[in-house]
């Protein structure tokens, strides 16, 4: 009898886990949609009224704000990840891939700048709160592991590749949240253009196999 009291309560508990995570991630998307509606500075209520309930409800799936926020980034970060990785699969060359990289990156926030807005500005969180809580971060953490792969391929000690990943997507980001405050004064094309040629300017000194072959005739 207890074993099978036991077994009953596992099972609700069970049911009980898989409605919250459905439920967190119906607000997930609520938030998404009400910050296409109202814009990066979205309230809670307007969330909650995104959602069909309160703010109460909100709260009992979310801590708070930041919490939610993680979320909502955490789904983001994941949609352009996955965009990037076919954006690569495109690319033979370590150079196409950076290409390739930069395009979707600045593709995607300028087909929402409101939802890109809003999850590169975090709310206000204590300092012992999960540090991976930016796109920039879970970005930045993909472009580490592409990083490490290449330096590896190039028989180089892949030890950099945070540093590297992380600061190739900050250039990114810093010139794209120029580009959008300044209400995108030069066509996408041409920005992504000119990061992929400043990127890739110190990227192919550090992988020596990727270095184009000197032409002999310009040796002469």
């Amino acid at each position: 009898m207890r074993s099978g009291g036991t077994t009953r309560r596992d099972r609700r508990d069970s049911r009980w886990d898989e409605h919250r995570r459905a439920r967190r991630e119906q607000l997930v998307d609520a938030t998404v949609a009400a910050v296409g509606r109202c814009g990066a500075g979205v309230g809670m209520e307007e969330i909650a009224a995104e959602a069909g309930t309160s703010k109460t409800v909100v709260y009992r799936h979310f801590a708070d704000r930041s919490e939610l926020h993680v979320a909502v980034c955490t789904q983001v970060a994941a949609q352009l990840t996955d965009r990037l990785r076919a954006a690569l699969a495109t690319a033979d060359h370590p150079r196409g891939m950076v290409a390739a990289a930069v395009e979707t990156y600045l593709a995607f926030l300028e087909a929402d700048p409101e939802l890109y807005r809003f999850v590169v500005a975090p709310p206000d969180r204590p300092a012992d709160a999960d540090p991976i809580s930016t796109l920039s971060d879970l970005v930045g953490d993909q472009a580490a592991a592409l990083v490490a792969v290449a330096l590896e391929q190039a028989g180089r000690d892949p030890a950099a590749a945070a540093p590297w990943g992380h600061g190739l997507v900050g250039l990114v980001r810093a010139a794209a949240d120029w580009w959008l405050r300044a209400d995108r004064p030069i066509p996408r094309a041409d920005l992504a253009a000119h990061l992929t040629e400043l990127a890739w300017a110190g990227l192919a000194g550090l992988l020596p196999d990727t270095r184009p072959v000197p032409d002999p005739e310009e040796q002469q």
